[in-house]
């Protein structure tokens, strides 16, 4: 049974509801490199101090900043790797180098280029440090040992990856995969590579959702092609009953042979919402299936790839517990003018100028090749005036 689904909703609500539809996957521990592009499910706390000491930042020498420009002896060395060096005296030297911890008694390193030696003794001949403190890491710079580093619920990069090692971290806690299941309908629909008959066409979507959504955060297992009957495509769905989402492409609309609701339904989904204030894209629908979240998508190609970077992939990153599942919306400014908009929310292809942003031409929805050059979607709001060159809108990143 459906619940409000006729109605045709802003995106902001259509986004609202679909998330609300997500609860965060079960968890498990894996290696750092495995975490990667997946979603912390479990704080990070720093298990060490960062440096575990005061650092000389260059080679040099370390020694007191009061006694700048010398001379010194040098009495001892110190290199990354080494454990606390003898402290120093007044009047005396530490030969040090970058990474190396610093020897009490220094409070400066002299670097390389404004020391002479000869032999173990030392003078100034350059400008000098300036100050105390200069080319020094400080114990705990970067972080001290219990504090935070990764909260819950942040999407897993390689510099996180690299923060937790830091940390003394080995394995960490994430939210396992999501499953995706594809199911694409059509009776034009052959699968791509084989020769077809001319009024036959190549399944784009499939492939193309199946790399924009399976990163580390999803695993994404193509169903196949379900012709244009009820009974295949209800076959097709309850085949996916064990994903976590279930996405069809095409068979969203109103006309004869679009059979996705009827089937979904006949399966005992219930629906959330139907038709969203968008283009391209408005025959969206969004609901449940047992444990599995439905998401239809449009048939058009650049419909579903609009629709699964504003649905899908917020949807795959709430699965995984992120706390900011969504794009974030920024400000460029146009270099050409754009005009007035009407009643529905348009997401047009953009690209990036060396004096802003222009509109791509050809924004069909069947139209893939310009999509290639696109490095935006333009957010034209429902009812927008007309832009002029110069203007700041707003975009969301292509990723």
């Amino acid at each position: 049974m459906a619940r409000g689904v006729t109605t045709l909703l802003p995106v902001a609500e259509a986004q609202a509801r679909l998330i609300a539809l997500a609860r965060p996957l079960p968890t498990e521990t894996v290696p750092l490199v495995e975490a990667n592009g997946r979603w912390i499910a479990e704080t990070v706390v720093a298990g060490r101090t960062q440096p575990f000491a005061d650092l000389s930042a260059m080679d040099g020498y370390a020694i007191r900043f009061a006694e700048a420009p010398g001379p010194w002896t040098v009495v001892t060395e110190s290199k990354a790797g080494s454990t606390l060096p003898v402290p120093i005296a007044p009047g005396e030297a530490c030969r040090i180098f970058t990474g190396a911890p610093m020897p009490p008694g220094a409070d400066v390193v002299l670097i390389q280029e404004d020391a002479a030696r000869d032999g173990d003794q030392l003078v100034m001949i350059g400008d000098g440090p300036g100050r105390a403190g200069k080319h020094i890491r400080e114990r705990g710079m970067d972080f001290l040992e219990g504090d935070l580093l990764i909260a819950a619920g942040e999407h897993m990069t390689p510099a996180h990856v690299a923060l937790a090692a830091a940390g003394g971290h080995g394995s960490i806690t994430v939210r396992r995969p999501a499953r995706v299941a594809l199911i694409s309908t059509g009776d034009e629909l052959i699968t791509p590579g084989i020769t077809g008959r001319p009024h036959q066409l190549p399944s784009s979507n499939a492939p193309m959702l199946a790399t924009l959504l399976g990163r580390p955060g999803a695993i994404v297992t193509e169903l196949g092609i379900a012709p244009d009957r009820l009974d295949a495509i209800r076959e097709m769905i309850e085949r996916a009953r064990d994903a976590d989402l279930i996405i069809t492409t095409g068979g969203a609309s109103v006309g004869d042979h679009d059979l996705v609701k009827p089937a979904l339904e006949a399966c005992g989904a219930t629906l959330d919402f139907w038709k969203v204030a968008m283009r391209p894209g408005k025959p969206l629908m969004a609901g449940t299936l047992g444990n599995s979240i439905v998401l239809g998508l449009p048939g058009n190609p650049l419909s579903a790839f609009v629709t699964a970077s504003l649905f899908a992939r917020p949807l795959i990153a709430a699965l995984g517990g992120a706390t900011r599942p969504f794009a974030p919306i920024r400000r460029a400014q146009l270099a050409e003018g754009l005009a007035a908009n009407g009643d529905r929310e348009h997401y047009v292809r953009g690209m990036w100028r060396e004096d802003g942003i222009v509109a791509l031409d050809g924004q069909d929805s069947a139209m893939l090749t310009n999509l290639t050059r696109a490095d935006l979607f333009i957010v034209r709001r429902a009812k927008a005036p007309p832009a002029r060159a110069g203007d700041i809108v707003e975009i969301i990143d292509i990723a």
